[in-house]
This record gives structure tokens, C-alpha cells and sequence, in this order.
């Protein structure tokens, strides 16, 4: 169901009963969704701080098994590479 800022603010009863019977109600401003009021008990899509690879994961993608020291030098060995110094 969708109901728009107005009729919540009317109507804030009956948009909460469609809600108590299991429904989710899309709340509209100016004909663009701002908000989901749902039922407590229905499961939310989970939410991620960061973006996920939607092929997920690669099994098959090489792995570094170089010197343990190398993370710590390699900043050394690159010193001068994509400068504009010639």
C-alpha cells in the first residue's frame, strides 16, 4: 500500500491498521517514496555500510604468498615510479 505524507498525517489510524495486518505501507512525498512502515516481525532486507560484490565471492583469485617483509618495503623499492621528475 502506499499512502501519501498527507494521509498518514490524516489518517494516521487506518494507515497503522493496514500495518497491524501484516502490510507494508510506502510513505510518498511529491510522488517519491521517503519511508516503509512495516510489522515488526516482518525480516528486513539487510543493510550494508559498505557495497558487496554481487558475483560474490572468487574462489579462484590468486593469492600474494610473497616475502612477509614485502608490505613493509614496498613503499621503499616504488620511491620515484609516477613521479614527474625525470
Amino acid at each position: 500500500m502506499d499512502a501519501t505524507m498527507r494521509e498518514l498525517n490524516q489518517h494516521t489510524a487506518q494507515v497503522l491498521a493496514h500495518v497491524e495486518a501484516g502490510e507494508a505501507v510506502t510513505v510518498t512525498k511529491n510522488g517519491r517514496p521517503i519511508a516503509v512502515i512495516q510489522p515488526v516481525d516482518t525480516p528486513s532486507e539487510p543493510v550494508y555500510g559498505f557495497r558487496t560484490d554481487p558475483m560474490g565471492d572468487d574462489d579462484k583469485a590468486p593469492v600474494f604468498n610473497g616475502h612477509p617483509l614485502f608490505a613493509e618495503r614496498v613503499d621503499d623499492w616504488l620511491t620515484g615510479f609516477g613521479s614527474d621528475d625525470y
